[in-house]
C-alpha cells in the first residue's frame, strides 16, 4: 500500500464537487470509511465519494466501474454502488475519482449474517442474477481472479508458509490437501461469466442477519465461477453452503466447487494475515478480517479430512 502524498479531507472533496459538478457540493460531507484501494465519503444520504489513496492500481479500478457497473446494476437483486459521476485528475487532486450510490447495511466482517437459510438464499440469487456470459471486451481479472488456479500457486505457498510460520494455521497439511485437490480439478469450460473478482465479508453488507448489499466492485472481470463461489465458505453461517450450492443457478458441478474450495483457502489466508497484521498495528492490517477468516478455514480443512 502506498499512501497517496495529498490528504483526502471533507474540505478536498467539497472543493473537487464545485470544480466539476458544482451541483453537487453544497450536499454534507462526512467520511465513510477507509478501505484498501479508495476513501469513500458520504454525500447526503444517498451519495457518496471515492477517491484513490493507498494503491496505484485504484485509477484504473474506479474507470473500470463507471465503465461498467451502471448497465450490470438494474438485473442484480441487492443493492450495489452505482456510479452517477466521474472526476477527471486536477490540480486539486491529480487522480480520477467518482461519485456513486450509498448502499446502507454494515460490513460482514463486523457484522456476520446469522440467518442461514436466508443468507444462503440470498447470495445465490444475487450471483445466479450475476453470473451471466461477459462481453468479449469485458476486463481480466487482477491477481488472476477468474483464471486457471494453478497460477496461484505461489502466492499460495507465500501465503501458506507465513501464517503456518506465525502460528495462525494449526494444520497446514490439510490446507495444503484443499489447495492440491483444487488445482487438480478440470478447469472451467463454460463461457467467461461476469464476476464480483472480490466477494470478501468487508465488500458484503448485512442487516437483520442477511445480506443487502454488495459493494466495491473494482475487480470486476469474466471468467471462472469458481472466483466468485468460494464466497459460499467465507460469507455464509456454518451448515449453510449445501442450501447455497441447491439455491444457485446452474447448480455447480463438482469440479467448479473444488477449484471454489481452493479460491476460498487463498481468500481465507490472505484474510488471516491482513488480520494478524492488523492486530499489530502493521500498515494494511484489518483486525476485524481476521475472524470471518480462521472460520472459513475451519470449515475447509475439516471437510478435507
Amino acid at each position: 500500500m502506498t499512501h497517496t502524498e495529498i490528504e483526502i479531507t471533507a474540505e478536498l472533496v467539497r472543493d473537487l464537487l464545485r470544480d466539476q459538478h458544482p451541483d453537487l457540493a453544497d450536499r454534507p460531507v462526512r467520511l465513510g470509511a477507509r478501505g484498501w484501494d479508495n476513501q469513500l465519503w458520504r454525500l447526503g444520504d444517498d451519495l457518496a465519494v471515492r477517491l484513490p489513496w493507498a494503491t496505484q492500481s485504484a485509477d484504473a479500478l474506479l474507470r473500470k466501474e463507471y465503465t461498467w457497473v451502471p448497465s450490470l446494476a438494474p438485473r442484480l437483486p441487492l443493492q450495489v454502488p452505482v456510479p452517477q459521476r466521474l472526476g477527471e485528475p486536477s490540480e486539486r487532486f491529480p487522480r480520477p475519482w467518482i461519485v456513486t450510490t450509498w448502499v446502507p447495511g454494515a460490513p460482514a466482517d463486523r457484522a456476520p449474517a446469522t440467518s442461514a437459510a436466508e443468507a444462503a438464499d440470498t447470495l445465490a440469487t444475487f450471483l445466479t442474477a450475476l453470473h451471466r456470459p461477459a462481453p468479449d471486451a469485458a476486463p481480466v481479472g487482477g491477481y488472476g481472479r477468474g483464471g486457471p488456479l494453478a497460477e496461484r500457486a505461489e502466492p499460495f505457498a507465500k501465503q501458506l508458509t507465513s501464517a503456518t510460520e506465525l502460528g495462525l494455521v494449526p494444520d497446514p497439511d490439510a490446507v495444503r490437501a484443499v489447495w492440491e485437490d483444487a488445482v487438480a480439478a478440470p478447469a472451467w469450460a463454460g463461457p467467461a461469466l461476469w464476476l464480483h473478482g472480490d466477494l470478501h465479508p468487508a465488500n458484503v453488507l448485512t442487516a437483520e442477519g442477511t445480506f443487502c448489499g454488495v459493494i466495491d466492485f473494482g475487480d470486476l472481470c469474466a471468467g471462472d465461477p469458481a472466483c466468485d463461489l468460494a464466497a459460499a465458505w467465507v460469507l455464509l453461517p456454518d451448515d449453510a453452503t449445501d442450501r447455497f450450492h441447491s439455491a444457485y443457478q446452474p447448480t455447480p458441478d463438482p469440479a467448479t466447487l473444488r477449484r471454489a474450495r481452493g479460491w476460498a483457502v487463498l481468500q481465507a489466508l490472505g484474510g488471516i494475515l491482513i488480520g494478524e497484521a492488523g492486530i499489530h498495528g502493521r500498515p494494511g492490517g484489518k483486525p476485524t478480517w481476521g475472524p470471518p477468516a480462521h472460520t472459513a478455514l475451519r470449515r475447509l480443512t475439516a471437510t478435507a479430512r
